[in-house]
């Protein structure tokens, strides 16, 4: 049959790939179907198509009456209803479609996507011992019943989220770092000058955003888990969260033995608490977005970008929607092109609903207010319209978010590409329109961004900022503008670098 195929994707409304299964039902009502049904249901949803076999992308009919079609439907909709079969059904009736070429009918079934609060969705009356499904790409697998417990957890997330938990026997002295709380009660000062609770004592402080609360469970009072995750010192991490890791890889080199050019992980030289970790690695990345000269209606410099902004709420995303009971921690990583955001866990909305925006289930309530509180992150939705903003102001590509399903390694995927400063093409794009593209060091690549930042900058404030001798700044800037990287428009005291790469 012409163009079948692209008529059967077509009416899917979907690519062929892990969210399309086709099943034979030439032998019965497929055994298989109700573990399919499981797995796109705890995935991503999906469609099954009943009644044609697909096998080495070649599509084949059945060949099923109209009879065996009602049959099929039959025992598809009393199994969906019957909880000995599946726990639950998701479906309405416009998402079951019986379709016919005229000779052989075939059943198009569309499962959505769970809720959170509605996983895991099982099979055979029992949550465990293999039956609940996930989907990968390579088909329906049964879930460990270590799987099923995490999304018995996220389906409680809201009710008893990891960081409203209140954590038994810690102390503001011992488990807190003053040096975290006094930055960012200056942080809320700046923000909120002239606010009461900036006379506060930081136990008092801390009661007001929730770093001292109520355990929703046991109804004792004290530090909650977002107030250690949020400021803990080094050694009190785990007791909120046991397998806590956090990090940040700076990727700048293209020299292949270089691993890292940067790199920010607990390793016992700072306190590697949420707050901490914020600071330095928006610090870090925000040198690899363009800040071209601007002024505002005062004639004073503005800073701040649309990317900005969208840089912030993606670091904070990270960090609020992470299930921070995984063993995986977070990883964030610069590259030259592109940032990449991952954090363990599963989606509590679909992507389409992330984009959407508007509506967002957080993992961490209790860490998304204290980043709110003093201008980081965004409450009303999911972000992502933030995210997307600055993106789109700068005409680089859409942001990308992926899910990752596995038995040990359930994450969240952002990727941020970078464009040029003139265009929408990708950095590695611009390089590759040259004969022979620059070349430059870790330290040089970092001198470059600075000067991104300001087109000002003298040498004195770049010997300050990179920790190196004068010396070594001046060698630096004659090997730039020997590359044809960097020049100089006007005097030493009156003029600006200018950025040739």
């Amino acid at each position: 049959m012409k163009n079948f195929r692209d008529y059967i994707l077509d009416l899917c409304g979907k690519k062929e790939g892990y969210t399309v299964e086709f099943k034979s039902a030439k032998g019965g009502f497929p055994g298989t179907f109700w573990d399919t049904y499981s797995s796109f249901a705890n995935t991503s949803g999906g469609i099954i198509v009943l009644g044609i076999k697909e096998k080495s992308r070649q599509f084949f009919l059945d060949g099923l009456t109209e009879e065996q079609m009602y049959h099929y439907k039959k025992i598809f909709w009393d199994g969906v209803h019957n909880p000995q079969t599946v726990n639950l059904c998701l479906l309405q009736e416009e998402d079951v479609m019986e379709e016919s070429d005229g000779s052989s009918y075939y059943l198009i079934i569309n499962i959505p996507r769970a809720a959170h609060a509605q996983k895991p969705i099982y099979i055979k009356g029992d949550p465990f011992h293999g039956h609940t499904f996930r989907r990968n790409h390579e088909g329906d697998y049964q879930c460990s019943d270590d799987e099923v417990r995490r999304m018995m957890a996220d389906s409680i997330v809201l009710q008893y989220g990891l960081d409203r938990r209140v954590i038994e026997g810690a102390t503001i002295e011992n488990d807190l770092d003053a040096d975290t709380i006094r930055q960012y009660r200056n942080a809320f000062r700046a923000r909120h000058d002239g606010h009461p609770w900036n006379d506060l004592s930081d136990a008092d402080f801390l009661s007001k955003i929730k770093g001292i609360a109520e355990d929703p469970q046991t109804k004792a009072v004290g530090i909650t888990g977002a107030a250690i995750l949020m400021f803990g010192k080094h050694d009190s991490m785990h007791k909120a969260a046991p397998y806590f890791f956090v990090d940040y890889r700076e990727k700048l080199s293209t020299n292949p033995r270089i691993r890292y050019t940067d790199r920010y992980y607990p390793d016992g030289m700072w306190e590697p608490n949420l707050f901490q970790f914020y600071n330095r690695v928006y610090k870090n990345m925000d040198q690899g977005i363009p800040h071209p000269f601007k002024l505002d209606a005062n004639m004073q410099r503005v800073d701040e970008t649309a990317a900005d902004e969208s840089l912030r709420e993606a670091i904070c995303n990270t960090l609020i929607h992470c299930n921070w009971a995984m063993m995986s921690g977070v990883v964030i990583e610069r590259y030259p092109d592109r940032f990449v955001f991952i954090n363990p866990g599963t989606m509590l909305v679909s992507v389409e609903d992330f984009f959407k925006g508007g509506r967002s289930i957080c993992r961490n309530p209790y860490l998304q207010d204290m980043f709110i509180a003093v201008g980081r992150g965004e409450h009303l939705g999911s972000g992502a319209d933030i995210i997307e903003q600055g993106w789109s102001e700068n005409k680089w590509p859409k942001p990308e978010l992926k899910e990752y399903f596995g038995a040990n390694d359930d994450r969240v995927e952002l990727t941020l590409l970078l464009g040029s400063t003139t265009g929408n093409k990708k950095v590695d794009d611009r390089e590759n329109d040259r004969e022979n593209p620059v070349v430059l060091t870790s330290r040089q690549e970092k001198l470059i961004s600075i000067i991104r930042q300001n087109d000002r900058e003298t040498t004195e404030e770049m010997k300050e900022k990179l920790g190196v001798s004068i010396a070594t700044i001046y060698r630096d800037i004659a090997a730039l503008r020997e590359k044809g990287a960097l020049t100089r428009e006007g005097g030493d005291k009156g003029g600006r670098w200018i950025i040739l790469i």
